[in-house]
């Protein structure tokens, strides 16, 4: 028996819903809780412009590299979009991130 490619159409429909939408709110709430302590690091260390958002994108693809290995190179199998869901860290991450950065920005440096 050889091994027949899967359409991804098809692999999309071996997915159980439960458990997709189970993996899609805890890659949710990693990816936040990611970009917070990013955003609280870049402004507890007074980092500023692009610096602090080449942090961002750091710790972004960081946490994608470690999802990636905890779904052992297969994300596909475990979330719809594969590894691009993995990679894109989403508008309200970023909003989180730039939020939390001011305010530890705020808080530390502020008689600087």
């Amino acid at each position: 028996m050889s091994a027949t490619a899967v359409s991804p159409e098809a692999a999309a429909q071996l997915l159980f819903p439960p458990n997709v939408q189970f993996n899609n709110s805890r890659l949710y709430t990693v990816k936040f809780l990611s970009s917070c302590f990013a955003g609280a690091v870049a402004g507890v260390l007074g980092l500023e412009n692009t610096l602090g958002f080449a942090l961002f994108v750091f710790s972004t693809l960081l946490t994608s590299s470690c999802l990636y290995v905890k779904c052992k190179g297969k994300p596909a199998k475990f979330v719809p979009g594969g590894w691009w869901e993995l990679v894109n860290p989403g508008q309200e991450n970023i909003f989180s991130f730039v939020l939390v950065w001011t305010l530890f920005y705020g808080i530390v440096h502020v008689y600087d």
